[in-house]
């Protein structure tokens, strides 16, 4: 189609999802008849990379060549990948972020009633279950404000985050200062769990609140909550325990939370010693005690002294979540500038690429076993949405930080399989669950675990780097691999 179905595209940019889709069908039919096969066609997967076809990425190897520093040229090419105002990556999450992910959520998950947010949402939007997930008010809240304070001042933004700090307020604290997990549509608990992730995830609310209102009790909050997450999740004795002492274990997800939580801190209400040192400390534990360079992995659970457990829940690893990880201590070095930082997560991410990726069907498994046994876990094998968020912004960071080309055909291939399976083309957003062959297991777009976060996140994130990258300069660091 050309030109013509380029230009048609562009205008279509400011069309909701829905209508889009309507359109494009009706103009198909017309658009071939024009080109009349006299043009190759390039999908959008290609204008967006460059032409080029969809490679696999190479496995990585133990010493991986070195990356180049790019040329003028080179960059001119990579700065065109980045912000053509058709097909340019940044504009392309840009345009996803604002005209297909917030408009599918809100205003219609404003609660009017109750206050909050109905976020358990079937595919067209429409409310299949009332009850409310306090994780998703901290993250829905953050993710908007967030989007106000980077992208613009819009009250409505201001507004509907507001009304999710205020239901964190009155509905979700326990009377010993510490969260429930789930609550009713109006706010009384339901349930309440051991481990204090609601409190990272208000806390990290409260910080984007602070930014967005220069609040300093929002500021003090933030801060009161994270520390709060800290001694619960970090102090000997303070949480109970999961299991008997038999076989005691340790797990990577408190210190990830712990990374990202105070990055956020320290973007939206300035840095700190306390904020560097519970950084350094849980990226140094996450290297010391769950990063197996002789296995080349990154496990889930360890014994306390970082043992692998030669059992099911000791055997497993979490790709997508490793990956998650891995851009987090990357988005570190390029904070500190500190090349051993970015190797780190490049090498994290390398590794779970390379033990999580489906060489059959495409995607990011769910659970591996490190051994290669058989994994316990019923859904070990399908699909989620979340991971591919992540490895979605590892590659595109790992690229952008590196200059290794291998890095954006890893970029390509998890972004076009992503966007293949969980894009809803007529309503919007993801979808968030399928099987290993891609096909939706759900067409739930939201409820207790999945909601204005992770997607949403992945494109503003994807977006600021790609503008960051515009402002930028060459790659500083080499992928070497230690």
């Amino acid at each position: 189609m050309g030109r013509i179905a380029e230009d048609i595209e562009k205008q279509l940019q400011d069309l909701t999802p829905k209508e889009s889709a309507r359109v494009k069908k009706v103009l198909s039919g017309i658009l071939e008849a024009i080109d009349n096969g006299s043009e190759k066609k390039v999908g959008m997967m290609d204008r967006l990379f460059g032409g080029k076809p969809a490679a696999p990425a190479t496995t990585p190897t133990a010493t991986s060549t070195p990356t180049r520093d790019h040329s003028t040229e080179e960059m001119g090419s990579v700065r065109a990948v980045m912000h053509d105002p058709v097909s340019g990556l940044a504009p392309f999450y840009r345009r996803t972020l604002l005209k297909d992910v917030i408009p599918f959520w809100f205003p219609r998950c404003i609660d009017r009633e109750h206050g909050g947010f109905l976020h358990c949402l079937d595919r067209d939007g429409t409310v299949v279950d009332t009850d409310k997930s306090v994780w998703a008010h901290g993250r829905m809240t953050w993710m908007l404000l967030s989007i106000y304070n980077t992208v613009e001042q819009k009250p409505e933004w201001l507004e509907w985050g507001k009304s999710g700090l205020k239901f964190i307020e009155d509905h979700c604290f326990d009377e010993d200062g510490r969260m429930f997990f789930h609550v009713t549509r109006e706010g009384k608990p339901i349930r309440k769990r051991r481990y204090a992730f609601s409190e990272c995830f208000a806390s990290i609310a409260y910080g984007a609140h602070a930014k967005a209102t220069g609040e300093e009790r929002s500021a003090t909050r933030a801060t009161e909550l994270f520390r709060q997450f800290l001694d619960w999740n970090f102090e000997p004795g303070k949480m109970p325990a999961k299991f008997t002492d038999v076989r005691p274990m340790t797990g990577i997800g408190p210190r990830m939370m712990a990374i990202t939580t105070a990055q956020d801190l320290r973007e939206n209400i300035g840095e700190s010693k306390f904020l560097t040192e519970t950084i350094d400390r849980n990226i140094a534990e996450i290297e010391k005690l769950f990063v197996k360079p002789d296995l080349r992995c990154v496990m889930e659970n360890v014994s306390p002294s970082g043992e692998i457990l030669d059992t099911f829940d000791g055997r497993t690893l979490n790709p997508g979540h490793a990956i998650e990880a891995a851009w987090f201590i990357m988005k570190e070095g390029d904070h500190r500038q500190s090349q051993p930082l970015i190797r780190l997560g490049c090498q994290i991410l390398d590794w779970m690429w390379e033990r999580g990726w489906d060489e059959e069907h495409g995607g990011l498994l769910y659970f591996r076993d490190v051994h290669g046994k058989p994994v316990q876990e019923y859904w070990h094998d399908m699909k989620f949405w979340w991971p591919h968020n992540e490895a979605i912004i590892a590659t595109l960071m790992a690229w952008l930080l590196t200059g290794d080309d291998k890095y954006q055909r890893m970029h390509r291939q998890v972004h076009e399989w992503s966007f293949k399976t969980f894009a809803d083309k007529e309503h919007g957003e993801w979808y968030g669950y399928a099987h290993r062959n891609g096909r939706i297991s759900s067409p739930l777009k939201g409820n207790l675990w999945k909601s204005f976060f992770h997607h949403p996140r992945m494109l503003w994130v994807c977006w600021r780097l790609c503008q960051g990258w515009a402002e930028a300069k060459p790659p500083k660091v080499k992928t070497e691999h230690r």
